[in-house]
């Protein structure tokens, strides 16, 4: 069992039950409440009209709202309840739980059975990781360096393509045998992109494309997005070298100035004297 499970069950002076295994009906005073209030929450959102929020928070207060709806009924009861608890433990119970993990040569952690990229600088070293219920903060040296949304459902990895690319471009053949290679890619455009690049140039796609990766990461995504659309719709058969030019082209060449061989420089003499004519 659970070491923070048990500290609860210390605390409020509670014994724990084990249900027979494949029988969740049993005891299933939570489950039963959990299903009813999904429901509740589906059916207000076709009330509603739209799945669309502006923002977290007004999601957080229409779902309290229809909380609140479904506990109408138990007040009066939970106000009889409140009256026989105990006191709170005198500490607020942490908000993530700790890990401490080595970044493995591929850039990435491995927090509760889920896969995340992390800046590759910090391969091989400690670093500290809370896991919230939402995001996971990576500490290094207790000065926070990054923090991304957690990971929940069936996605297994989560790969920021920044991460790993200064690794990968120095050894583009790693990058088709890279197991997270489908996570890292950015959506849509660029995956259309580099299957175009493997129907025409095969296993050289990938060199081609690990550049064009590095390319986003160093200048900026949404303008190398713009061009392969651009390039996909004409129906060019484009390159590195060609997408390069087009989103960051060589600066222009600065002319050169020439000076005559010599300078008189008595010329400012005679100007902070007034002689200058």
């Amino acid at each position: 069992m659970d070491a923070n499970y048990e500290a609860i069950l210390a605390h409020y002076g509670v014994e724990h039950t084990r249900t027979n295994r494949r029988s969740s009906h049993e005891n299933g005073v939570v489950e039963q409440g959990h299903r009813r209030l999904k429901n509740a929450i589906a059916q207000a959102l076709i009330l509603r009209g739209s799945r669309d929020f502006e923002s977290e928070d007004e999601y957080r207060k229409f779902v309290s709202g229809v909380v609140d709806r479904c506990n109408r009924l138990v007040t009066p009861k939970l106000e009889t309840e409140r009256r026989h608890l105990r006191p709170l433990p005198p500490a607020p119970v942490p908000e993530y739980v700790n890990y401490r993990l080595r970044v493995r040569k591929w850039s990435t952690i491995r927090v509760a059975n889920r896969t995340y990229s992390v800046p590759s600088r910090l391969i091989g070293v400690v670093v500290d990781v809370r896991l919230y219920s939402d995001r996971i903060e990576v500490y290094f040296k207790d000065h926070l360096v990054e923090s991304m949304e957690r990971l929940h459902g069936t996605r297994e990895a989560q790969i920021d393509y920044r991460h790993i690319i200064g690794s990968l471009v120095r050894k583009p053949g790693a990058f088709a045998r890279y197991r997270f290679r489908k996570q890292m890619v950015p959506p849509h455009t660029f995956r259309l992109a580099y299957d175009a690049l493997r129907e025409w140039r095969g296993e050289r796609a990938d060199v081609e494309f690990v550049r064009i990766l590095h390319l986003a990461a160093t200048t900026m995504e949404i303008e190398v997005d713009r061009t392969l659309g651009r390039l996909l719709e004409s129906g060019l058969r484009f390159d590195y070298a060609m997408v390069r030019e087009l989103v960051a082209p060589a600066p222009p060449s600065v002319p050169e100035l020439k000076l005559p061989g010599k300078v008189d420089l008595g010329v400012y003499d005679r100007l902070l004297v007034g002689g200058a004519r």
